[in-house]
């Protein structure tokens, strides 16, 4: 059995991404050894998916991007509706990204390499986003692009249905 120092430089965790992606036949761009863009076609519109890997921390880093155009000058319910939606998530959270003026959900997943599910992890972490960012996109598009009070604009979320339709 090899050292655990050895073993470690040995695994990396974007070509387990690349080989999710590749599988869900998903075209990506490996910019680099340890980051990797993958661009997603979701329900609304497309995201784009950027993983990092920090090897002396052990941790892989995820954003996706929303493909939202910001209309709002004042920033204020940008952040008030991200500090509302962030209340409700259990892992990750949403962000604002000032350069490309859209938001974007981040998480990161601290990865030990004897742990069973490794590769499941990172695919649970993948799908946990993309699932965030659909749930999220409508809300986000109409406080960024119609400036709706965010509240407003999370109250659907907040109701609870009973029975099927």
């Amino acid at each position: 059995m090899q050292p655990a120092q050895n073993l470690a430089s040995t695994i990396n965790p974007i070509d387990m991404v690349e080989n999710i992606f590749t599988a869900r036949s998903y075209e990506l761009e490996r910019r680099n050894p340890n980051e990797v863009v993958v661009e997603v076609q979701g329900k609304w519109d497309n995201m784009l998916l950027f993983f990092a890997w920090e090897a002396s921390m052990k941790c892989l880093h995820m954003s996706c991007l929303m493909n939202i155009d910001n209309k709002l000058d004042d920033r204020s319910k940008i952040f008030e509706l991200l500090a509302l939606v962030n209340e409700n998530l259990w892992v990750g959270h949403f962000s604002y990204w000032t350069e490309q003026n859209m938001p974007v959900f981040k998480h990161s997943v601290f990865l030990n390499y004897g742990e069973e599910f490794f590769e499941h992890k990172i695919s649970q972490m993948i799908d946990i986003a993309i699932k965030e960012c659909e749930r999220m996109y409508p809300v986000f598009k109409v406080v960024l692009t119609k400036g709706m009070d965010p509240k407003e604009a999370l109250y659907p979320l907040m109701m609870e249905t009973i029975g099927q339709a």
